[in-house]
Order: structure tokens, then sequence, then C-alpha cells
């Protein structure tokens, strides 16, 4: 953890955030009104005039001492870090939204949550067609400069993450529980190539909060306010997805929405954004001439964009992988693309099937 911010500064939010019915959006019109120091000093009396009931009156006065020393230590281990609202490098748009989380816990390299970010979002329950075009847009936005955000979740969210992590980008993953308590399980390996790649994994509940259903519609106002723009993949009418789209719109975020068949139930959702005024993606080029990566730093721009770049231009892949996205490519294109022999071409496409970078199907070939 950094300690430019006084450590009591992060055992006294730790204390606020065990308030009972006392979320995020009153902790911070608490903090506009009063500095934390003041508050420190403040009898029953006074949070009795504040508005505090009894029971949260009470745990002000009887916080729980050993769960606070517990999350100051967790923050103490290697990669693990607490960012509260007064920390310079908090994220600057996430910054902005009604009611921004006093507490982010973080694993990986927190240095980049100003980095430009775009959020991908979608159905737990998809269809090939979702997945496809999830993986394309998630490697082109990436390659394109932008960080994707999303909610690590089965579905379009992990085949997102997935994508970006296959081609060494960074991915930031946003959780409904603690960062000790991954969930889905099954992409906890997932979340640890996130973090090899110099990616994120962050939320605002404590490291040993278990998964809990009433966090995940919460963590998607976080997904949506790091974010310059939301990409909805695919959704039914009842996805959670279009709870983000609605934060995206109360944040003023740009929102996208990929259209599909009329008869498959998870684009019914996109249609329906898309009819309310989301803009319809046919390419990325209709996401760029909307929404451009930007990054936003207090200090220079230059320190912000060198390790930027470094990172994203870190690519240990074959160099044939450039040419081939999960759009499918004829042999002839690729020919001409890589101006390799053709011999030499079918061998290193051989190669890459059998490490299992790409398949061939009728002749073409994309990513998987």
């Amino acid at each position: 953890m950094t300690h430019s911010i006084p450590l009591q500064t992060y055992s006294t939010l730790l204390r606020l955030n065990q308030i009972p019915r006392f979320g995020a959006s009153r902790i911070h019109q608490l903090l506009e009104k009063i500095p934390l120091t003041t508050l420190l000093n403040f009898d029953k009396s006074a949070f009795h005039q504040l508005g505090f009931d009894d029971a949260q009156i009470n745990a002000w006065f009887t916080p729980n001492q050993d769960e606070i020393e517990k999350t100051l230590q967790w923050a103490e281990q290697t990669a693990c870090r607490i960012i509260c609202l007064f920390d310079e490098d908090y994220p600057y748009l996430l910054k902005q939204i009604a009611s921004p989380p006093p507490l982010l816990f973080c694993k990986g390299n927190s240095t980049f949550l100003n980095a430009p970010q775009f959020a991908m979002v979608g159905s737990r329950h998809c269809s090939a067609y979702g997945e496809y075009w999830a993986k394309y847009f998630a490697t082109e936005l990436s390659l394109a400069g932008f960080y994707i955000t999303s909610g690590l979740a089965l579905g379009i969210d992990g085949f997102c993450h997935q994508a970006v992590v296959n081609m060494n980008g960074q991915a930031i993953a946003v959780l409904g529980c603690g960062l000790n308590e991954i969930y889905p399980k099954k992409h906890y390996k997932l979340a640890e190539k996130i973090l090899e790649n110099q990616g994120v994994i962050l939320s605002e509940f404590l490291p040993s909060q278990p998964p809990v259903a009433k966090h995940f519609p919460q963590r998607n106002r976080i997904i949506s306010g790091m974010s310059q723009g939301v990409l909805v993949i695919e959704a039914g009418l009842k996805s959670g997805s279009l709870i983000t789209a609605r934060y995206a719109l109360e944040q003023n975020r740009d929102i996208f929405a990929l259209p599909g068949n009329i008869q498959n139930q998870f684009s019914q959702g996109c249609h329906q954004l898309i009819r309310q005024g989301a803009i319809l993606v046919e390419s990325v080029q209709d996401i760029l001439e909307v929404t451009q990566p930007y990054c936003y730093c207090p200090r220079s721009l230059s320190q912000v964009e060198i390790p930027h770049q470094t990172f994203m231009s870190k690519q240990d892949e074959p160099p044939l992988l450039k040419h081939i996205s999960y759009r499918a490519i004829s042999l002839d294109e690729l020919v001409q693309l890589s101006a390799m022999p053709i011999d030499e071409l079918i061998c290193e496409l051989l190669n890459l099937e059998l490490q299992n970078w790409i398949v061939q199907e009728n002749g073409q070939y994309r990513r998987l």
C-alpha cells in the first residue's frame, strides 16, 4: 500500500465501511461536508444531528478493529493495494460519478487505472455469435489502445478478458466479491493471467467478502464509471448488462450495442438499447469515430503514455498472428499480407494450429 496518504485515513474509511445501511453514496456525501479528522472528534450527539440512527452510531464507536487490521495487512502483500478517494491516482473518471467507492481494493498494476478504458459486457449465457464478436471487438479495441474493462463473469465478460490476455494485452476485471474470493472459480486462472499481463483486478468489497448476488449489479457502476464507453455484445431483456448500460447513461458515457438476429433472445436487449439511442456497432471504426483512447494523469502526459506504449508493444506471440484476427482470413490474403513463401506459410499456420493459437475453418484461418 502507498503511504502518501496517512494510514489513519484508510483505517477511518474502513471504519465507516462497517456502518450498516451506509453505502458509498452516503459516505461520499458525508466526506464532501466533513473532513475525516473532524469526524473522529464527533460525539454521539453530533452523529445524531447528521442523521445517524442508534445502530449506526454504535457501529462507529465500537468498530471491528480486528477486521480493519486484517484488511490493512492484506494491502501489505505483494501487488496488493488499497486506493482511497483521496489518492492522486484514484481513477479520475470514476471519481466523477454520483457514488464513487470510498475504497478500492486492487491487485496488479494499479498505476494504470487511469489509462484509457473501454467496457465490454454481455450475458453469461450467450450464443456462438456473441462469443465470436466479443473476442473480435476486445482484440481490436485493445490494439486501438484501450484497456478492456469487464466483470470476469462467465460468458461475454470471460470471452473478452480471454481474448485480451491471449494477445498479451491489458485487461481490468471488476469483481462483485473480495479479491481473495475469485468468482466464478472457473476463472481463477484467467484472473491470474490478467495479473501476469500487467492488468488489474479490483473490487470495492473487503478481500474476504464472498460473492453475494446483490453486489454484482452494484459493481457494474464501477465498470462503466472507469470507462469512456460501454459496448454491449449480447444481452437478453433481463440481462445484468442492461444495468451497466443504465449506469453508463447516468454517468454520461457513450453506449454502443451489437445488433443480432431478431430471433435470437440474446440480442433482444441490444436491440432495445439501439431503439433507445445506443450507437449501433458494425465495426471497431464505429466506436473509434466517437470515442478515442486518452490518458488522464495529474502529472505530465508522458508519464502515462510511455509505460502504456511499452506494455502495448510487449508482444511475444508469433509474428504471423498480427495478420490473423477473429475474423476469418483466406490463405491467399495471408500470402499477400505476410509476404512469406506459401510452403513456409502453410508450415507456420500448421504450427499455430497445433499450439492452439488459431483454427482453420473451410479453408480460412481465425484466432481462437
